[in-house]
């Protein structure tokens, strides 16, 4: 059961951060000199992975992960880096939202005051790239507002479309100002809107047995009932379909998406778009699920078979022993 932190009062204790180890209680210091980086500003740098990562088109129940892990940490009664400096780790996982990598992820901002997936993140995705999300903006434009008005995120667009900075870049009408305001409005205010749901629906907290459920995984028998019904459903013409990003130069809206509840389980369900489904023309057989239960989250990958016992039957790659018993 995770217990809630928001009621305790003790002591500031942030000098802990600077000297005690990891799991009794921190590193070094926040890396700026200024003392541990407060809870809205590890949100920041939370929500911002979360944003990246949603442009990667990575799994979805991990991108709200870190977007609710943000939203908790506002939503805290005592710096993070207080919790930290007295018990580890393992004194914000008990942070509502807060697992193991997570609980990872904020030590190392209260450690240094950085985070390295942030890093890597950033400087793999330019302000380009981000920019050209928006409708009406190409890849000039997109250059012509990083040079123009040195913005590099879609909050600093934002502040300049409000205070007529974006309206005086050339190429950019009072018609194209408000489309892009309203995307803006639309893609920033969308996840802190989902997050103030979810946390409405989790307000009761895990309940009891909420530990047994770590590290669950949904059963093979569940995961090909799933993938069964996405392949019937696309080849019927049943879903969605929507414009991958990747390896689509035409934009074209070709891959179906199912998003269903299952015994407790949040799955949502598409074909493979990796390089390497496309040079195998395997993108019509590979499905990816994204799965999550009670925060916890993780992917499968359900292909036909090519030999052995289980040649020509689907298959939840890295299970087969458990595949083999379910058709056997």
């Amino acid at each position: 059961m995770t217990a809630s932190v928001r009621v305790s009062r003790e002591p500031a204790a942030t000098d802990g951060v600077r000297s005690a180890g990891r799991e009794s209680g921190g590193g070094s210091s926040s890396g700026d000199g200024g003392g541990p980086p407060s809870n809205g500003e590890i949100a920041r740098q939370l929500d911002r992975v979360g944003d990246l990562l949603e442009l990667e088109e990575a799994n979805p129940f991990r991108v709200r992960a870190y977007r609710r892990a943000a939203d908790e940490l506002r939503a805290l009664d005592r710096p993070a880096a207080d919790l930290y400096a007295r018990g580890g780790e393992s004194r914000l996982r008990e942070i509502s939202g807060v697992g193991e990598g997570l609980a990872g992820a904020i030590a190392e901002i209260v450690e240094t005051g950085r985070f390295g997936l942030l890093d890597r993140l950033e400087s793999e995705r330019s302000p380009e790239e981000v920019f050209r999300r928006l409708p009406g903006i190409g890849e000039k434009l997109a250059a012509r507002l990083r040079d123009e008005l040195g913005v590099t995120t879609l909050e600093e667009l934002e502040r300049a479309a409000h205070d007529g900075r974006l309206a005086r870049v050339e190429g950019v009408g009072e018609k194209r100002v408000r489309g892009i305001r309203d995307a803006l409005a639309g893609m920033l205010g969308r996840s802190s809107r989902r997050r103030a749901r979810e946390r409405v629906e989790a307000g009761g907290g895990d309940g009891a047995g909420g530990e047994a459920i770590r590290h669950r995984r949904p059963p093979v028998e569940l995961l090909l009932d799933v993938d069964a019904e996405y392949r019937r459903k696309a080849d019927a013409g049943e879903l969605r379909r929507i414009a991958p990003r990747r390896f689509n130069p035409e934009g074209e809206a070709w891959l179906p998406v199912m998003e269903v509840e299952r015994d407790g389980w949040e799955m949502r369900a598409l074909f493979s778009n990796t390089r390497r489904a496309h040079e195998l023309d395997r993108t019509r057989d590979w499905v990816v699920i994204y799965w999550d239960s009670d925060g916890e989250h993780g992917q499968a990958t359900v292909v036909t078979g090519h030999s052995g016992e289980l040649e020509g039957r689907r298959v939840v790659r890295g299970r087969e022993p458990e595949c083999r018993e379910h058709y056997l």
